[in-house]
């Protein structure tokens, strides 16, 4: 599976949200400054995150945004989610106990596909906006700046 860049810049920004909009809004310039974002595309990303309630935004002079939970409740997988849709390597697996396919009750490759999904959907599902913080927080000791400042990962 291979992920977009709705995804990949999508979870950097929430990531920079949740290390800089600790105590205050963060305004969308500076996010997009530091993760190299153009701030066009960074709205359409904080839009849909702002639908799956995962950023809140605040207005007026002191307004921007925050995460709408505590980092120890969104998972990445929530975040990837809200950006990608569903997280299935291929448009074939089972969702929802309903089969996409007419094929299905005769595919063999199926399984490989379900195994190969729930895997990813485990491990993302498992990994917490928190771990990422405290993560960026031992880089910042390591190398004197913070994670994910203008990275191109």
């Amino acid at each position: 599976m291979k992920l977009t860049t709705k995804g990949r810049y999508g979870l950097r920004a929430v990531i920079d949200l949740a290390v800089y909009a600790k105590d205050e809004p963060v305004s969308l310039a500076a996010v997009a400054e530091r993760q190299n974002i153009s701030i066009s595309y960074l709205e359409q990303l904080i839009a849909k995150l702002k639908k799956a309630e995962i950023v809140q935004s605040t207005r007026g002079a002191q307004g921007g945004y925050t995460l709408a939970k505590a980092p120890e409740e969104i998972s990445v997988g929530a975040v990837l989610r809200a950006l990608e849709g569903n997280l299935n390597p291929v448009d074939c697996v089972e969702t929802n106990g309903e089969a996409p396919c007419a094929s299905s009750d005769f595919c063999v490759t199926k399984y490989v596909w379900k195994r190969i999904s729930d895997s990813i959907n485990e491990t993302v599902d498992a990994i917490f906006l928190s771990e990422l913080i405290a993560e960026s927080d031992k880089v910042k000791k390591r190398t004197g700046e913070q994670a994910f400042s203008g990275a191109k990962c």
